[in-house]
């Protein structure tokens, strides 16, 4: 086997030729906009309490652990044609903070805080034949199209992986490629490095896969996970298998009653067309309470945020949201950058409003989903520091490149990627950096996700609740005791708001906190979805949420400071419009103040101005799963 983490590769015509075309491809009926009212809370809100001590809600039972699920190098096909030199082994020990090449011209990328967990989830689809293709000693090696698509003429490596891509996006197979055998052994050993690097108390990984099924270009892409290596199948599932989520399912189901453990992420609706969230099944049938509960026992989290853009919401659907507007990557995955045409159906938390009209029709809710972030980098390193950003494939690592556009790229393609974003992280609420602890977390969707930085958010929420809970010692053991902690449904008949509560940390090293705010949506008495943002805590003594906090970065060096912002919130909140009739969902939204963006400390360090197009500084933010309450 061909170890790709030391791989110097000599075909980077191959990588040149195909990734402008290959940049995107990581492989009916929707709500009337009119029908979704969105406002802004014009509530004056007091300022928000600021615990200078705010470790000490750390020492209860449960610690928040960062990581990354959705991670992709050389092994995958898009990975290895982009140039990775990267193997899975390389992804963890980057994770743990080593130093691993970066492509092949020797580059070296290095993590600046190692994270807690990770995963590897190359694609199933002819995952590891590629790079395999360049091991004299892999029989992959002696088949014609292997020494096309190695070819050191770039004609005939893009004609060759042309057809074999042409004929994945169609589902068709490649005999000579697909080889079950090799498959099988290639699976095997992502699931033998991942226990080779699992470490329980100090570092955690899990077996992954990602199963990539893109209909016309349309992404509906799962990563899969498993807890453990205990009956996990012989093969991933792969979209040469089927590309209807339906059929996944099914595949989980299977592996489920043959003793595996397992849970599905979708990600990148944004990228759907409105696919993702569509409101039939994949067959064009009603949803029914079935399919609700197979969906969402199957893949109970979603990936708001990733390199390829956010999908919390857009300005579109939620016009009076103010920070809407946030690391939007508004592309399908077409190689001729095609723009989506439906908001509906690609964006969370109208799925979250969609979700809620379902279930008061005895339909079930599709869309309960928890809520995680991630990376989707094909280069083993998750790059999520925007001042240690490295790009999402191989021939990103040069700043050069990423800013100002490689060569024999269509400029198209080279503004793509100015539009990445640097990717996500994802947050979970475990007692313990072991595989069961962080998996149930994600089971229980006691998860939350964030645009990079390592802010630390959750809510709980009760009715029995006392409002002066916080002066307690023992808070957290109450608030769980006593209530229900995100990703859980609230039920209760009292007339009176649930008292929820509100907790937000900052980065130890990182920014402060502008604002925390509780983003709700229900049905009203006339059937109709809304929602409304409430700024329940604000810092710098700030009363109104219009008012806004000045940037402190300086653009000749990139820098910012923390005079302004706060360390950390914590505080008691009633939703003042409480019905006790009408289903919602509540989540928590919180702010850093403005810092430099990846691109704009490129254009620093290449000595150039920050590009126009492209936003100079960003509100890195973390969002918390709901807690839906259930009206009786």
């Amino acid at each position: 086997m061909v170890n790709s983490g030391d791989l110097m590769r000599k075909h980077a015509p191959l990588a040149l030729a195909v990734s402008a075309a290959l940049i995107l491809f990581a492989c009916g009926q929707q709500s009337d906009p009119d029908s979704v009212s969105s406002s802004k809370s014009d509530n004056q809100v007091a300022p928000a309490p600021v615990k200078d001590d705010s470790n000490e809600s750390l020492t209860s039972d449960k610690q928040a652990y960062f990581g990354n699920l959705h991670v992709h190098t050389s092994w995958s096909f898009d990975g290895y044609t982009n140039g990775s030199v990267t193997a899975p082994d390389d992804a963890y020990r980057w994770a743990k903070g080593e130093e691993i090449q970066a492509n092949k011209e020797g580059g070296m990328m290095k993590i600046k805080q190692p994270l807690d967990w990770y995963a590897v989830s190359d694609h199933a689809e002819y995952m590891g034949v590629f790079v395999s293709m360049e091991d004299p000693d892999s029989p992959v090696s002696q088949l014609d199209i292997a020494k096309e698509i190695t070819s050191d003429d770039p004609a005939v490596a893009f004609k060759a992986f042309a057809k074999v891509l042409d004929d994945m996006n169609k589902g068709k197979s490649d005999p000579q490629l697909n080889d079950p055998k090799m498959a099988k052994t290639m699976w095997q050993e992502i699931i033998e490095t991942a226990e080779m690097h699992n470490d329980p108390g100090n570092f955690t990984t899990f077996a992954a896969f990602e199963w990539t099924s893109a209909p016309s270009n349309r992404n509906l892409h799962r990563v899969v996970i498993f807890n453990g290596r205990e009956n996990i199948p012989e093969l991933p599932f792969s979209t040469l298998d089927s590309d209807k989520p339906e059929d996944l399912w099914k595949y989980m189901n299977t592996a489920r009653e043959n003793g595996a453990t397992l849970l599905a992420v979708p990600h990148n609706g944004n990228a759907s067309d409105g696919m993702m969230f569509a409101l039939t099944d994949s067959y064009g049938n009603e949803i029914t309470k079935e399919y609700s509960d197979n969906r969402i026992m199957n893949e109970p989290l979603y990936e708001i945020t990733q390199i390829k853009g956010s999908s919390d919401t857009h300005p579109d659907l939620s016009p009076n949201d103010e920070f809407a507007d946030f690391e939007l990557w508004d592309y399908t995955l077409s190689a001729i950058t095609e723009r989506p045409t439906k908001r509906q159906g690609s964006y969370l938390r109208q799925a979250y409003l969609d979700g809620l009209k379902f279930e008061m029709n005895n339909q079930g809710n599709p869309f309960q989903y928890g809520i995680i972030g991630d990376s989707d980098t094909h280069n083993s390193a998750s790059s999520v520091e925007e001042d240690n950003y490295t790009g999402k494939f191989a021939g990103e690592f040069n700043p050069e490149h990423r800013l100002n556009g490689i060569s024999g790229y269509e400029e198209a393609s080279n503004q793509q990627i100015r539009e990445f974003g640097s990717g996500g992280l994802a947050g979970v609420w475990a007692k313990e950096n072991t595989r069961d602890a962080i998996f149930n977390a994600m089971q229980n969707k006691e998860t939350f996700g964030t645009s990079g930085t390592r802010v630390k958010v959750r809510i709980f929420a009760s009715f029995d609740y006392d409002e002066d809970i916080l002066n307690r010692d023992d808070w957290v053991t109450m608030a769980y005791d006593k209530g229900v902690h995100m990703g859980s449904e609230l039920t209760g008949s009292s007339d009176s708001s649930p008292v929820f509560i509100i907790q937000a940390l900052k980065e130890a090293d990182g920014a402060n906190l502008d604002r925390a705010q509780i983003i709700k949506g229900w049905v009203d008495s006339d059937g109709n979805v809304q929602e409304k943002i409430f700024d329940v805590a604000l810092s710098d003594d700030r009363t109104d949420g219009s008012q806004m906090l000045e940037s402190t970065v300086d653009l000749a060096t990139g820098k910012y400071t923390n005079d302004i912002g706060a360390s950390a919130f914590l505080l008691t909140w009633k939703d003042p419009e409480f019905d006790a009739s009408q289903h919602a969902f509540y989540y928590l939204r919180v702010l850093e103040i403005p810092t430099p963006r990846w691109s704009t400390l490129d254009a620093i360090a290449l000595g150039q101005k920050p590009r126009d197009d492209l936003p100079v500084t960003i509100q890195e933010r973390g969002w918390s799963s709901p807690i839906w309450y259930k009206a009786q």
